[in-house]
């Protein structure tokens, strides 16, 4: 029952901000009887998977390390979604970026992730 799918333009040019959104459905991002969160997660060609950051069903944020000043995650509940934007892009950030619902240290529900390709 519980879909996620990302959505945002393919697209992105070098120095601009990548912005993608995470639409929700069956299940809330706020739900509190499970300790849930929601994460973008991405892999880039050929390599492996890196977290990105997450929000927490309360809306904290958290996010890593090595992108925590470029990065920024934000959830819109009256949508049931939540959204990501990457600043200051470089072709290094190309990758298919994913969203999914984090429970018990993993990330359980996966969305079908959606390639983002930052070239000028």
């Amino acid at each position: 029952q519980l879909q996620l799918q990302e959505s945002g333009p393919g697209l992105v040019k070098p120095s601009q901000t990548l912005s993608l959104t995470c639409t929700v459905s069956g299940g809330s991002l706020t739900t509190t009887y499970y300790n849930y969160a929601w994460s973008w997660i991405r892999q880039p060609p050929g390599k492996g998977l890196e977290w990105v950051g997450v929000i927490a069903h309360d809306g904290s944020t958290y996010y890593s390390p090595s992108l925590k000043s470029r990065t920024s995650i934000s959830r819109d509940t009256s949508k049931n979604q939540f959204s990501l934007q990457l600043s200051s892009v470089t072709p290094g950030d190309t990758a298919v970026y994913y969203c999914a619902r984090d429970w018990d240290r993993y990330h359980e529900v996966w969305g079908q992730g959606t390639l983002v390709t930052v070239s000028s």
